[in-house]
């Protein structure tokens, strides 16, 4: 059984979020060792969200909810949060639900920026990781992959993100107001990770060609290096932040990088190598007030954890716009393109869920063909015993065994599609007094550590994760 815990900026704060996502990573191995029946967990963290998809191993009929609260309780125990606090927070889906949510999550159909396309790769890395600690299961596997396709078909088919729609960009968008040319606008990029060149791009794309790169993990100089931008050396960090007329931070560094104190520090060091009281962006001398009105720095943080400390507006002219203030600017969705990515959703969804179900019926598949292509070999062989061996019996036998076998291949597919492959194994049982054995079941687990060709229905979240989970079972 899939199921997926969801907090996102749509029913979480960002604190909670924040919290979650700087401890992701150490979250999918806590999970599998809260309870016997958890197989599988991959977790997505960015900085809108954080989803544990689990993979549960229950016999028919069997409560998940016990397995829910332990996987609650690890990821509380994890992020230092209330299991009973994420309960409330948490959505819940299951089932074939799963598939339909996170091919929407990947194809950027959730986000605050519907159509941004950062997310299909953090879906990606998310899969890559749970390799990497081996917390993946073949589902998980099949399910995830199916993402990736279905996020470049809506990429591809519709117009959802044919404007480069991401965070990084509105950002800029909700700046345009604060800056007369970006031209001459200089800019300090702190950070090197997963928005550090959606930035860069994002900067140069509006005429931005003054940019400086810090990594607080050293590795700014190799990204300067191979964006054609100047590092800025942890010496000068002070007064390059404070020089800057806009600082975008992007790390994904567990402390803030940016505080009023280096911005301080960096305005004294710049007014000392001047020899003058400083006179930089947001900065007025005691002789010219006038001059701090009209000079503004801003500060944009698109980290989470939270890259810049909230003090850094206590200093004259700076402004910050977080990652908060940014959802509350987020655009409507343009319904058109909305509208034809949520179909191809909706069509990879209810695929992925038709072709797992046909799989769960796999064991008894392979057992019926087992026994009637034995009960044809035997028939042949004792046609040939009886001297008949000119083709003809042997040919006609399999004919006969291909008519007969057709109608239940046909009828299992259209039964499991309806969520009814009980059925057709009780009458598998029933009429012939076949059922699935160790040999099929091999043949399925084999199947399933293949990854098929084929893409889920989409489902909602609820506000309650342990709450719904107790109404599905009770269901």
């Amino acid at each position: 059984m899939l199921i997926c815990l969801t907090a996102s900026h749509k029913n979480a704060g960002f604190d909670m979020l924040e919290r979650l996502s700087a401890n992701a990573e150490h979250a999918a191995p806590r999970i599998l060792g809260g309870h016997d029946s958890l197989q599988g967990a991959v977790v997505v963290a960015t900085c809108n969200r954080f989803e544990a998809y689990l993979d549960l191993d229950t016999p028919e009929g069997a409560s998940p909810v016990a397995a829910v609260h332990e996987a609650i309780r690890a990821v509380g125990t994890v992020a230092g949060l209330e299991a009973e606090e994420l309960r409330t927070t948490f959505g819940f889906v299951h089932g074939n639900a799963v598939a339909g949510h996170l091919f929407s999550v990947a194809s950027g159909l959730e986000s605050v920026v519907v159509g941004e396309g950062e997310i299909a790769g953090q879906v990606r890395r998310s899969l890559e990781q749970a390799r990497a600690e081996g917390t993946t299961t073949p589902e998980l596997e099949r399910l995830f992959q199916r993402a990736s396709q279905t996020s470049r078909r809506v990429k591809n088919e519709t117009g959802i993100g044919g404007e480069g729609r991401s965070l990084v960009r509105l950002a800029l968008d909700l700046a345009e107001s604060r800056v007369s040319d970006w031209a001459q606008t200089r800019v300090l990029l702190v950070g090197t990770g997963r928005f550090a060149g959606a930035s860069l791009a994002a900067l140069r794309d509006r005429g931005v060609t003054d940019v400086r790169v810090h990594s607080p993990s050293g590795r700014g100089a190799k990204f300067a290096a191979n964006h054609g931008i100047a590092a800025v050396p942890g010496g000068e960090f002070a007064a390059a932040a404070a020089d800057a007329d806009i600082i975008v931070t992007c790390t994904t560094a567990e402390h803030h990088v940016v505080d009023r104190a280096l911005i301080a520090v960096g305005r004294e060091e710049l007014a000392a190598s001047a020899g003058t009281v400083a006179t930089l962006p947001g900065v007025a001398s005691a002789a010219d007030p006038a001059s701090a009105a009209e000079s503004r720095q801003l500060v944009i943080d698109l980290g989470l954890p939270r890259n810049v400390a909230p003090d850094v507006v206590d200093m004259p002219g700076v402004e910050l716009l977080d990652l908060e203030t940014i959802k509350i600017h987020a655009p409507l969705e343009e319904l058109g393109a909305t509208d034809a990515a949520r179909a191809i959703v909706d069509h990879d969804a209810r695929a992925f869920g038709d072709t797992g179900e046909e799989r769960d019926l796999a064991p008894a598949v392979v057992a019926l063909r087992r026994h009637v292509f034995d009960l044809m070999d035997a028939e042949i062989e004792r046609a040939k015993s009886r001297g008949d061996d000119d083709g003809r019996t042997e040919a006609a036998l399999r004919h006969m065994a291909g008519v007969l076998l057709h109608t239940p291949m046909v009828r299992s597919r259209e039964l499991a599609r309806a969520g009814e492959q009980a059925a057709w194994i009780d009458g598998l049982e029933a009429l012939f007094g076949v059922k699935p054995d160790a040999g099929a079941q091999a043949v399925r687990a084999d199947a399933s550590a293949t990854p098929s060709s084929t893409p889920g229905s989409a489902g909602a979240a609820s506000t309650d994760a342990a709450g719904r989970a107790e109404q599905a079972d009770a269901s």
